[in-house]
């Protein structure tokens, strides 16, 4: 447990793995990051979380089962269950987002690291509109909750206990069965009803009654942030 870190993902790749996992969280980041670089904020008092471990799950969409595990972690902690999923990394309360997963590869030595970053919004006192936080509920006496959850999440996936994670990302999705548009590169490229995913984290996108899969770019959903 860190007061202050740059990034608690970087610091999971120059730190070797002496263990089955390196788990490291902070109060506080200075340099935290989403996906495609964008700047993450990660104030004190949040949740910044990060675990490593060797690859050898690469057939799984870590991203998505990630997701499944945070919306657990934190429904289980506030006794809340308005907590969803948006495809691919988002966590969802009441519209807004409150949290993101990023998952990156790292080389070091002989070593072969996937590194799951966790960010959770529990207050902010500066936000866009799009961001939402937990501030409503008891966050101070829940944060060690949540974050204990996660790990033994973590846990339960390395022991092959996460048999019907795609059946609970599905259940908590945020825009199941409503129509979304597919953003890549910035561009709307195509657009239909989410109907869920699939066992490699594809979302099935229904248009004209054919079923797509994407597994690339992001979705723009009218009513969620």
């Amino acid at each position: 447990m860190h007061k202050t870190i740059e990034s608690t993902n970087d610091f999971c790749k120059i730190t070797p793995l002496e263990k089955e996992f390196l788990v490291v969280t902070s109060d506080m980041q200075t340099k935290g990051r989403g996906r495609q670089g964008k700047k993450w904020i990660s104030p004190a008092g949040n949740i910044s979380f990060s675990i490593a471990y060797l690859n050898d799950t690469d057939d799984v969409p870590i991203s998505l089962i990630a997701g499944v595990i945070s919306q657990l972690a934190i429904t289980k902690a506030l006794e809340v269950k308005e907590i969803k999923l948006k495809w691919p990394n988002d966590l969802i309360y009441r519209n807004k987002k409150i949290g993101g997963i990023l998952v990156e590869k790292e080389i070091s030595g002989a070593q072969n690291k996937t590194i799951v970053g966790i960010g959770v919004n529990l207050a902010l006192d500066e936000k866009e509109p799009w961001w939402g936080d937990l501030k409503s509920f008891n966050i101070e006496s829940s944060r060690d909750d949540i974050l204990n959850n996660l790990i033994k999440g973590f846990f339960r996936f390395a022991d092959g206990q996460l048999f019907n994670w795609k059946d609970s990302w599905n259940l908590h999705c945020a825009h199941k069965n409503k129509i979304i548009k597919i953003i890549n590169n910035e561009l709307v490229i195509d657009e239909g009803i989410f109907v869920g995913i699939n066992s490699k984290g594809a979302l099935l996108l229904e248009t004209n009654k054919n079923i797509k899969e994407y597994s690339f770019g992001e979705i723009s959903i009218e009513g969620i942030y």
